[in-house]
């Protein structure tokens, strides 16, 4: 028997259920088949404009910078008008996203483009977001070649590009939609969900910002909400 056996073995003994359990075996099914959701909170169950105005409102207040722009011919500009702010070289890390690749970037002609993952060197990067949460002013990123996981990670600054109409008022609604886009069985590697800047107050309850990641999170969010 291996380790996984025996543990589970432990684990049906202890609650006195039977490995070949036909109720157990029926609840089971009947949950992965139909995917039931969760509690819904009202907080986040707004009209477009009322739930961008929520997500922009909870994303800043946990130190995210957001700004917005009509459409990704803007996106090279506001990226390098964030870089000057904040007196960082004119560079960025930006993966293989298709959505990112439309843009305009030639037309910044002092910025540096660099593509891939990054190998933890890289100032700045840039990656597109699969969707976010209104209720919390979270960002969820999802990880492949199109927006490599270290782009998430590594970079002290952290550039997302969120379009407008993926926003959700709540988390159910992101796992719905990543299911409808990508089929039911199949998941990315990781999904990261990202609240503001990489934080910590372990050592002596100080706030330290850039602890395990990015210390800082700007999102651009390009064009109208859905209603």
């Amino acid at each position: 028997m291996d380790g996984k056996s025996a543990i589970l073995k432990k684990v049906r003994a202890s609650l006195k259920a039977s490995a070949d359990d036909a109720a157990r075996l029926s609840a089971v099914a009947s949950r992965l088949a139909e995917t039931p959701r969760g509690i819904i909170p009202a907080r986040g169950q707004l009209p477009g404009g009322a739930r961008l105005d929520l997500f922009v409102a909870m994303a800043e207040k946990y130190s995210a910078s957001t700004t917005r722009i009509s459409d990704l011919a803007a996106l090279p500009a506001a990226v390098s008008d964030y870089l000057k702010g904040r007196n960082l070289p004119a560079a960025v890390r930006i993966g293989n996203d298709p959505r990112l690749a439309v843009a305009p970037w030639g037309e910044e002609r002092t910025l540096e483009i660099r593509h891939g993952a990054s190998d933890g060197h890289d100032l700045a990067a840039v990656s597109h977001a699969f969707g976010a949460i209104a209720e919390t002013g979270t960002l969820a990123l999802l990880s492949g070649p199109d927006n490599p996981v270290t782009l998430t990670f590594l970079p002290e600054h952290h550039i997302v590009v969120l379009d407008a109409r993926d926003i959700a008022g709540d988390m159910e609604a992101i796992w719905s939609r990543l299911r409808a886009v990508n089929g039911k069985a199949v998941m990315p590697r990781t999904v990261n969900f990202v609240t503001g800047p990489s934080r910590s107050a372990d050592i002596e309850q100080t706030l330290l910002l850039g602890a395990h990641g990015p210390r800082a999170l700007h999102i651009v969010i390009v064009g109208e909400p859905s209603a």
